[in-house]
């Protein structure tokens, strides 16, 4: 194995573009939920006619969704990601649209399914989109997703609402006159194999560990190379919740 300095700088200098994390190929593990996501989303896909989906990012899981309802549309608020999303999405015929605060940029009743991978949005403005009938198909960071990893870097916890959970989730929908249908909550794996996978995708997923950069942490991330070294790869745990809610 490289040394501990040639795997951190080798992190720190790998490219990170959209949502796309294939550089970790090898090097870390992401151990699914026992559910899946895109294969609901996908069925749920085949049935409607019009599709709203939160927070695409570079367009990546959409796309893999194909073929996509006539009136497709997506919402991306980060800069970067916006012109990916776009090129990805428009061959398939999908609106990218940039939201203004947390109002979704959409009519009422506009559409009949709302996907939502890993993104924020309000629940009122969950209900306000969905026409009646309409499904609403989320699966959310929770709140104590790798907070094992944080205790042993002796970090502050991730940037995550207490919210994010199953139970707060599906009040929320309910509250809004939402009928959920689905929900299973799970602590599934996070295995990294070097330190250098756990720089790259710290470097990347900035609200884990919000003040993060690798002279602060130094020590501890010394110590996990070690463990590693001895004992093999680190483990920990991701926090993954799936609600499927319905409007009246």
């Amino acid at each position: 194995m490289k040394s501990y300095e040639e795997l951190v700088a080798e992190a720190l200098d790998a490219p990170f573009r959209g949502w796309d994390f294939s550089w970790l190929r090898g090097r870390s593990n992401q151990a699914e939920p026992s559910w899946s996501y895109d294969r609901r989303a996908r069925q749920l896909v085949l049935d409607a006619k019009s599709l709203l989906d939160l927070c695409t990012g570079g367009g990546e899981l959409l796309a893999s969704l194909a073929p996509l309802p006539e009136h497709s549309v997506a919402t991306e608020s980060w800069e970067p990601n916006i012109p990916l999303a776009r090129n990805r999405l428009a061959p398939l015929g999908v609106q990218v649209r940039v939201p203004d605060g947390d109002e979704l940029p959409a009519t009422d009743g506009e559409f009949d399914l709302v996907t939502n991978h890993h993104g924020g949005a309000l629940a009122s403005e969950i209900a306000r989109v969905l026409r009646p009938g309409g499904i609403y198909l989320t699966q959310g960071v929770g709140s104590r997703n790798l907070a094992d990893l944080n205790q042993a870097l002796a970090a502050p916890g991730g940037d995550y609402s207490e919210a994010s959970t199953l139970d707060a989730t599906s009040a929320e929908l309910q509250a809004v006159g939402l009928e959920i249908v689905d929900g299973q909550e799970e602590m599934p794996e996070h295995t990294f194999y070097d330190v250098g996978a756990l720089v790259y995708f710290l470097s990347a997923v900035t609200w884990q560990v919000p003040d993060f950069n690798v002279n602060r942490y130094d020590a501890k991330l010394r110590e996990l190379d070690a463990a590693i070294r001895e004992f093999g790869p680190v483990v920990f745990r991701d926090h993954r919740y799936l609600v499927e809610a319905r409007k009246p």
